[in-house]
């Protein structure tokens, strides 16, 4: 049975002095399985506070991203302020960090120095393209990356410019390499009891995803393109549409899979047909099979092809909306959403801890708290400040308790 009070990472300590998406991101996968993660941010709060949608000027997308974290604020750009992030970063197991490489180093706060009083501590150095190369002083954000990467000539359609997903795709899957690489390395000092550094760089995090198109290009020349919604090498594998103007993906590569589609279609005798009985003549006459395919569902509407594609244990989806989802059984069915108590919004809505562990979960405990909100209780229980020493810090602009007011973002909800 699980037990909610042991996580995986009780007893670990995160400093994120990170921003933007991908080492808040690395952070928050980190809270959200028990470690105490302390944010650092600029009295005027994240970027990420300024993105998405709000609601009476507070950002949504903060209350999500920062959840289960302690929110401090300190001017990293005052000797002070680094002398504080210094003392943090010694008291830690871990610290996130995504400034520009040599950042650090200026401010005395780079791992060389830190790990010399400090030999367990590990570091987490996210950025646009690694801590050495040519590249490494280009300022990267994800979308950046991702076109270096080559996965962004990949994404669309083949007769159009590269498209994107209207999310921070990179950034996020950098986020899980680096909380991925956090994890090993603490498992790495049980064994030796040094800490070490993970260099997570973004153009590498989705050129990871660039697999099965590496050794193509080395041995055969081959320069993939983009293919629309269809997966190459994977035929059937593509969205197709439907009598009430939808569309529906369906997947049938597998040969057993693809007869039995062709019956479902009335169309049985395509199982035995040259052209498409195995998986590599699907692939080499991929154009006419998903016409034929094409010229079916276009008799169907997608709620019918779906139904008839469940019905024949061949892989099937409807396009997914926000509100379909929203509305979606199986989703409820597995508490793949939650409302968690928020003292300005009442509850904020966002996705459970994932993966799932059966004996230590991972659990939400609170949203993402305001710019500075726990400033005084971290300074004050980890370093020792006294009141009189916070009250001169807050006076002197070292470190607040609250944020700078921002204006309201454009287009944000009232």
């Amino acid at each position: 049975m699980a037990n909610e009070a042991v996580t995986p990472l009780r007893g670990v300590r995160v400093l994120e002095i990170g921003s933007t998406v991908a080492g808040p991101f690395c952070g928050r996968m980190l809270a959200d399985f028990g470690a105490e993660v302390i944010k650092v941010e600029m009295a005027e709060g994240d970027p990420v506070r300024a993105m998405g949608k709000h609601v009476d000027g507070k950002s949504l997308y903060a209350a999500s991203i920062f959840r289960n974290k302690k929110n401090i604020s300190v001017d990293m750009r005052k000797p002070e302020g680094q002398a504080l992030i210094r003392r943090l970063a010694l008291a830690s197991d871990i610290v996130v960090e995504n400034f520009r490489p040599g950042a650090l180093e200026r401010w005395g706060l780079g791992y060389e120095e830190l790990s010399k009083e400090n030999p367990r501590l590990i570091m987490v150095r996210v950025s646009g393209f690694g801590q050495t190369g040519p590249y490494s002083k280009r300022p990267g954000y994800g979308v950046i990356a991702e076109a270096v990467s080559g996965m962004r000539h990949l994404t669309g359609d083949p007769d159009r410019p590269p498209s994107r997903v209207a999310i921070s795709l990179t950034d996020y899957i950098t986020g899980l390499h680096a909380a991925y690489g956090a994890a090993m390395a603490l498992i790495a000092r049980n064994a030796t009891g040094r800490g070490q550094v993970i260099d997570a760089a973004l153009f590498e995090c989705a050129f990871n995803f660039m697999e099965t198109w590496i050794a193509a290009y080395e041995k055969t020349g081959h320069v993939a393109n983009r293919e629309g919604p269809r997966l190459p090498g994977t035929d059937p594998n593509n969205l197709y549409p439907t009598s009430d103007g939808g569309y529906i993906h369906i997947t049938a590569m597998a040969d057993a899979i693809f007869r039995r589609l062709a019956k479902t279609m009335g169309k049985p005798e395509l199982g035995d047909d040259d052209r498409f009985a195995t998986l590599l003549a699907r692939t080499t006459n991929y154009a006419v099979l998903d016409e034929i395919i094409s010229e079916w569902t276009r008799t169907k509407t997608g709620k019918e092809i779906e139904a008839l594609m469940l019905e024949a244990d061949v892989p099937v989806a409807r396009i997914f909306t926000m509100a379909d989802i929203f509305a979606d059984p199986h989703y409820k069915a597995r508490g793949a959403i939650i409302s968690v108590p928020d003292p300005s919004f009442g509850t904020v809505t966002m996705a459970e801890v994932i993966p799932r562990l059966s004996a230590t979960p991972g659990r939400v405990h609170h949203t993402g708290h305001e710019t500075g909100a726990d400033t005084r209780a971290v300074l004050g229980d980890i370093l020792g400040l006294d009141d009189a020493e916070l009250d001169r810090l807050e006076r002197d602009g070292i470190v607040a308790t609250k944020p700078i007011p921002r204006q309201k973002a454009k287009g944000a909800k009232s």
